[in-house]
């Protein structure tokens, strides 16, 4: 076992160790897991410290870091939607919400690689968690494609982006739609909606298939082919644009 942090902008986590595997989560530039298990291939297994997800890795997205570093609490995170890290002094574009993990004035050595950072920082603990800030976070990503498994700026999936906008809050939601609905308080209806209630949506078994971030209790901000708009009822969601109803709503909860 050893701690290790992302030293790529975008680290794939997948099912299998097999580049043709399912892309199960991502790890964004400065995130801190373990490495379980190392296989003579290049693959590693990680647990991820954020939400202990776990998954297979390219060795090479991640750097050996030491154990003072790793439990580190991340109150630190790239606040511009790209972000210029000099790594190794060479320059690297890392997505909105990297973490700066250890960093004291904008340096921190992994090991036997220097990081530096100079750019705008987002600090999650001493963030307001009022409506203007939640929208603030979640338009970051307003028309950023549609990735399953996906969470940055880059291409995000629908629990992939209410867990990343929370993390800006210092609130830590598990990865998946399904456990996230286990988490926080219930809200009875729509109309008792607050800026930055989760809307949950299931299938014609009832189970948990989408999820959104409510911005009144009639428009919520959602990653579905791309991170948009749309309207919401107590049906569900109305596509803008379209008309269509696209989400059968489950059930509403709050964490703030």
């Amino acid at each position: 076992m050893s701690y290790a942090a992302c030293c790529v902008p975008v680290a794939p986590v997948r099912l299998e160790p097999d580049h043709r595997s399912e892309m199960v989560s991502q790890l964004l530039f400065g995130e801190c897991c373990i490495i379980t298990i190392v296989e003579k291939n290049g693959w590693v297994k990680i647990v991820n410290k954020l939400d202990a997800y776990t998954g297979w890795c390219q060795q090479s997205h991640f750097q050996e870091i030491d154990d003072t570093q790793y439990y580190v609490e991340e109150n630190d995170f790239t606040a511009d939607w790209v972000n210029q890290v000099d790594y190794n002094g060479h320059q690297m574009w890392v997505p909105f919400g990297s973490s700066l993990t250890a960093m004291k004035n904008g340096n921190v050595f992994w090991r036997r690689n220097t990081i530096h950072y100079s750019g705008k920082v987002w600090n999650p603990v001493t963030a307001k968690r009022d409506a203007k800030t939640i929208k603030q976070l979640a338009f970051k990503f307003l028309n950023s494609p549609y990735l399953w498994g996906g969470k940055s700026v880059f291409g995000v999936d629908c629990s992939g982006f209410t867990q990343s906008v929370y993390k800006m809050l210092n609130i830590h939601l598990f990865r998946d739609s399904q456990q996230q609905a286990t988490q926080g308080e219930l809200v009875a209806f729509l109309q008792q909606a607050h800026c930055g209630d989760l809307a949950f949506f299931d299938d014609e078994e009832g189970r948990i298939i989408h999820v959104g971030m409510l911005l009144n209790s009639n428009e919520i901000i959602h990653s579905a082919g791309k991170v948009r708009v749309d309207k919401i009822d107590n049906e569900g969601i109305v596509h803008a644009e379209t008309g269509q109803r696209t989400q059968r709503l489950r059930i509403i909860r709050r964490y703030i």
